[in-house]
């Protein structure tokens, strides 16, 4: 079973993009490439006041993500594999929900001149979760800002990305249901989504796992 050169993870805030990038990174030997969340000035600001801050904060991720994705293709940074905790075209997703209609038009000018340059990945795997398990995993984290997320907005969000990626067909898609496993600390789901990751040869796979919590 071959690793995939590039691997993309996504997922609604929370479900544990972050922790199976880490986890891939070492078990793959691979490079890893986060999105800069704590660094975007305005994220904090934004869910405060979504409507105020929505267009700078969009904007903001727009271009550090496209940054990152164009250092990534530079020589030999690809090799052996490149891990990556977001996928560059759910930024647009983002923007649809949080953006007026004037800066959705300036904002898809700016993405479509950017998008057209990136590749797609290898392989990318849709981490999903329940509402009540996003909300425990917030909290575990940590992140100050996020403590007060607004249960409606993750929902509205799951909707969007449950809608986005039963219509992707870029890359080769493993969708996982998270909900009742642990691959951070089992050893037994880790090694069952190393599997699954590693067997994944094209198409589209669904993953609803018993659970081992």
């Amino acid at each position: 079973m071959s690793i995939p050169r590039y691997i993309a993870i996504e997922g609604v805030i929370g479900v544990g993009k972050s922790s199976l990038t880490r986890l891939l990174q070492k078990e793959f030997d691979a490079r890893a490439c986060f999105e800069p969340v704590v660094e975007n000035p305005f994220l904090a600001k934004f869910y405060t006041d979504r409507k105020r801050y929505a267009f700078q904060t969009q904007l903001f991720f727009l271009l550090t993500r496209y940054q990152q994705q164009v250092e990534l293709q530079q020589p030999g940074l690809f090799s052996p594999t490149t891990v990556c905790d977001y996928l560059f075209a759910k930024d647009r997703m983002f923007a649809t929900l949080n953006l007026d209609r004037d800066e959705l038009v300036l904002y898809n000018q700016i993405y479509e001149t950017l998008d057209a340059r990136l590749p797609a990945p290898d392989l990318v795997i849709y981490l999903q979760a329940d509402t009540d398990v996003l909300i425990e995993r917030i909290k575990k984290r940590g992140l100050e800002f996020e403590q007060d997320m607004d249960v409606g907005y993750l929902r509205e969000l799951a909707e969007l990305y449950n809608d986005f990626f039963f219509n992707y067909r870029e890359s080769p898609l493993l969708v996982v249901q998270t909900s009742g496993i642990d691959f951070v600390n089992n050893e037994d789901d880790k090694e069952w989504l190393l599997k699954e990751i590693l067997g994944m040869k094209g198409g589209t796979k669904h993953l609803i796992p018993l659970g081992s919590l």
